[in-house]
């Protein structure tokens, strides 16, 4: 295994990260039998970072997690769990969901602690019911190692409480080739890095859809003189960067665990070659041309007077095509998902406002410097990802 500086902590943490929140299930229940096996193969290969949530997996994550770190495994690793804002309701909650969540993980504490998904509506609420000096009171007593947050909205956000606090040990963003200007993204990245906090990365492979690469992606994967698998080119290309800290696998399967951990086993930041980085550009270009929409989201269309959140839409349309084909099913939960909680103000997904809005006025049209009939494609967007019909024509003018 590599390992990694952590930050400015005096911790070399391992480059692959174990992400307890898509284990293995069986009757809709963590298949603890697989999962521990996973587990245990992680961690006697070198992994040292285990992260989980209060909520993952029904709030289960954490009591397998206290069940199968039984037996010297707590000790080997470092353990990151969160705080999950939408669970607060007043600051007396802190002191109580710390405490059951270090009962159900079967320790006296936890290493990294994670103010979870904060983003312009979360980080407000939390921070102004003094959530930072309950945290220091936390780390105090030995509750807690060190805080931490995860990260969920655009850079200026991410930047501002960045700069909220100067004890932030690390932070956890989204981020992977297809996301490079996305969230927090390259830029946000550095930042923290500059910053001297640890930066820990989710979603490196998009939910595993960046590992089950389309026709024409697969393609460019295989003129590579050096033959890896596409999940091991996603993986290579965060490792070659020298600000990630760790990289957070959400694994389903030991064949998953074991090729990641022989992927970590190479890796290294500027190990990869000029060549290779050329590679993932192409790659990323192939699953582009793969969308349907040429929307660069440069935002000249925004404000929508009807409040319609238009390259929003057009990244979850294009998402659906480039990522899952004819069965779009992230990209509309997502679309669902803006509708479901309208209301939510400041929420990065939340506020969102779904196609369905668009009332055809073509106000944006005049605007778009790529010369989108976006009112044709408001009505196709909600057709495929509200009302699940097929991808079909596209508008030509």
């Amino acid at each position: 295994m590599q390992y990694r500086p952590f930050g400015k902590l005096d911790f070399q943490v391992s480059a692959l990260g174990f992400g307890a929140m898509r284990l293995p299930t069986q009757d809709g229940k963590i298949d603890e039998a697989e999962a521990a096996k996973m587990l245990h193969y992680a961690i006697d290969h070198g992994v040292n970072y285990v992260d989980t949530a209060i909520h993952y997996h029904g709030s289960n994550s954490e009591r397998f997690l206290g069940r199968a770190l039984k037996g010297g495994y707590r000790e080997r690793i470092k353990l990151a769990t969160k705080l999950f804002p939408p669970y607060v309701e007043g600051p007396q909650d802190f002191d109580r969901l710390l405490n059951e969540q270090i009962e159900k993980l079967q320790t006296d504490h936890v290493d990294f602690y994670l103010l979870h998904g904060i983003n312009r509506r979360w980080w407000p609420k939390i921070r102004d019911l003094d959530v930072l000096d309950w945290a220091e009171r936390a780390i105090a007593d030995g509750r807690v190692g060190h805080l931490g947050f995860s990260f969920h909205d655009e850079y200026e956000v991410f930047e501002e409480i960045v700069d909220a606090y100067d004890k932030w040990a690390m932070c956890q963003i989204q981020y992977n080739f297809m996301n490079g200007d996305y969230q927090a993204g390259a830029k946000g990245l550095k930042y923290a890095a500059s910053k001297g906090l640890a930066v820990v990365i989710m979603e490196p492979l998009l939910g595993g859809r960046l590992a089950n690469a389309p026709q024409s992606v697969q393609g460019v994967w295989d003129a590579a003189p050096n033959k890896h698998a596409p999940a091991a080119w996603g993986l290579q290309w965060l490792w070659n960067q020298p600000e990630v800290s760790v990289v957070l696998s959400g694994m389903s399967t030991l064949q998953q665990v074991e090729e990641n951990v022989a992927s970590a086993d190479a890796s290294g930041a500027g190990t990869l070659t000029e060549e290779e980085l050329t590679l993932v550009d192409r790659a990323r270009e192939a699953y582009q041309r793969l969308g349907a929409i040429p929307c660069t989201g440069c935002g000249y269309c925004q404000p929508c007077p009807n409040g319609v959140d238009i390259p929003y839409n057009f990244k979850l349309y294009n998402d659906g095509l480039m990522y899952e084909g004819e069965n779009p099913g992230y990209a509309r939960w997502w679309y669902r998902f803006m509708a479901e909680a309208e209301g939510f103000e400041g929420d990065y997904h939340r506020e969102k406002g779904q196609a369905a809005k668009c009332i055809q006025c073509q106000e944006c049209e005049e605007k778009c410097p790529q010369s989108i009939p976006i009112s044709e494609w408001m009505s196709i967007v909600h057709q495929v990802l509200g009302e699940g019909k097929p991808y079909g024509e596209r508008p030509l003018r």
